[in-house]
């Protein structure tokens, strides 16, 4: 998952400055984890809670969600999640179609042994919050996207997966979409783009890049991006690596840390 963390990083400081180009600085002192990184480390957190107690409930669900986001509340949350993640009762999920689902979900496909356990986790990660349709197909897409690269399949089969099971059209080019396309919340919106910036990369760097230069919400599409990107290369600059690390406090590194003993992942 530290790749979708780098990608939401080195986003954060295009979000609301749009850059259309992929010669950009990687590496600027402004650049800070956001409400993506914030709910990344919150699944990874999610799934190695019920890696040891498989049998908690919804609430504790939410409740792992909540304490992230009330250690870092100003993190650019939107506002119906600020005000589930603040409610005082229990909070139920407000039928979301926000890609708010997709960008938190990269630690679930890297955790499981099978595309049947991926789409399952990935389907109960989004619907915490996020239970429309829309919400659970991007975190499904995204999930599946980053299993299948894991595993070593092709970019073409990749696609194929992705458009025969989800019905996200992914033959269009990333020099036809850049110039119009504009912010956009949404899972519909924002994961097909996410996935095709990653068929058009050469590595990991690439995709960051070609995510970033769509424009719109672009720490979320380049960490939905990063995800995917990780899984398929392998590989990850150490400087990325180092980079995004040190913008993070210690208590998300010891997740990230745990994560990566638990699923075999060498992030360093």
């Amino acid at each position: 998952m530290i790749g979708a963390i780098i990608g939401d990083i080195i986003g954060s400081q295009y979000e609301r400055h749009n850059i259309k180009t992929t010669d950009f600085p990687l590496y600027s002192p402004k650049a800070r984890f956001t409400d993506d990184t914030v709910l990344t480390i919150a699944i990874a957190d999610l799934l190695l809670t019920l890696d040891a107690n498989p049998n908690i409930c919804y609430q504790h669900e939410a409740e792992i969600l909540r304490r992230w986001v009330n250690k870092y509340p100003h993190r650019g949350y939107g506002g119906l999640f600020k005000q589930w993640a603040i409610s005082i009762s229990c909070p139920r999920p407000y039928n979301s179609w926000g890609n708010g689902a997709a960008m938190r979900v990269s630690p679930v496909g890297f955790f499981y042994a099978t595309l049947e356990d991926t789409l399952k986790e990935a389907k109960y990660s989004a619907a915490i919050t996020h239970n429309h349709p829309e919400g659970i197909k991007g975190a499904q897409a995204t999930a599946a996207a980053i299993f299948l690269a894991r595993m070593g399949e092709s970019k073409k089969h990749i696609k194929q997966y992705i458009e025969n099971n989800f019905n996200y059209n992914l033959s269009r080019r990333i020099i036809d979409i850049r110039p119009t396309y504009r912010f956009d919340v949404s899972c519909q919106g924002t994961v097909p783009e996410s996935i095709i910036a990653f068929l058009e990369s050469d590595d990991f760097e690439s995709a960051i890049r070609i995510a970033i230069s769509l424009g719109g919400d672009s720490d979320t599409i380049a960490c939905i991006t990063g995800g995917i990107a990780q899984a398929f290369y392998k590989e990850i600059d150490p400087k990325l690596i180092h980079y995004a690390m040190n913008k993070l406090p210690m208590d998300m590194i010891e997740i990230i840390e745990k994560f990566a003993s638990a699923t075999g992942w060498q992030y360093t």
